[in-house]
């Protein structure tokens, strides 16, 4: 007598390696924009539902220099932000509606240490580990682009 059921436990494994491997799939497509902050222009990408911003950086093996994500929240709150599947060494700025920077965070790979901002703010900046202290870019510096308030 055959047992119809015995290819579905084969078939739910086979969906789920698939889903895994399709969710370690770094996040390339997202929508651009260009920010400025003294003479440095660097191109970002927004990560700005859920689901983009839960993704952000993980599973990236390499970023450009002058490349970064800009997590966009919908409002002002205190962001805290860890390296759970994240490659990359980064560091983040937390930056209010104007564009203000309140904080810096180096942030270590594969952690899941917290790292906050001092205050509420509506956007978070991920660059490569260093790239704000090598340009001196420093908290109480403003970036410009069209997504902050003016």
């Amino acid at each position: 007598m055959k047992k119809p059921f015995l290819a579905l436990p084969a078939l739910l494994l086979a969906a789920a390696v698939a889903t895994a491997a399709w969710a370690q799939a770094p996040q390339l497509g997202l929508a651009r924009t260009q920010l400025t902050i003294g003479m440095h222009r660097i191109e970002v990408q927004l990560a700005q539902t859920n689901d983009e911003r839960m993704t952000g950086l993980m599973f990236r093996e390499e970023m450009p220099q002058q490349e970064g994500m800009l997590f966009v929240f919908e409002q002002p709150s205190q962001q805290c932000f860890w390296m759970k599947n994240t490659i990359l060494p980064l560091s983040a700025a937390f930056i209010g509606d104007d564009g203000t920077i309140v904080n810096i965070e180096d942030m270590a790979p594969q952690t899941l240490e917290s790292h906050c901002s001092r205050k509420p703010v509506r956007y978070v900046l991920e660059m490569n580990k260093g790239w704000f202290a090598k340009r001196g870019v420093k908290p109480g510096m403003k970036f410009a682009g069209d997504v902050f308030s003016r």
